[in-house]
């Protein structure tokens, strides 16, 4: 579970893709990464966040996504995410695991 605050900017999530079956990183470096999430319980994708890592890192499977201004501006509670890499050849692939938010009220 990833702890965030409303109207926050610059937020970043590290996430490392792996594949199923050997744990071996997933190089993404040729591939278009994003993170989409939405209001759990709702089928409406709120924003969707392009991976922002070095190509060093993509090719190890590290993705980078930066919350930038006014994604976060959004009600209080729990978010799911979903990261899914589409490849050059026109491959997908998303990573089975949601990623849980929970927002919480700024002061």
């Amino acid at each position: 579970m990833l702890y965030l605050v409303q109207s926050d900017v610059g937020t970043q999530v590290r996430a490392t893709i792996t594949e199923n079956d050997t744990g071996d990183p997933v190089d993404i470096s040729g591939a278009t990464t994003v993170l989409k999430f939405r209001k759990k319980g709702t089928s409406t994708v709120l924003s969707t966040l392009t991976n922002q890592s070095s190509a060093g890192d993509s090719a190890l499977g590290i993705a980078t996504f930066i919350f930038g201004n006014g994604v976060l501006n959004i009600d209080p509670g729990n978010y799911e995410g979903e990261i899914e890499s589409t490849f050059s050849d026109g491959s997908v692939k998303t990573v089975y695991e949601k990623v849980e938010f929970f927002l919480r009220e700024d002061f």
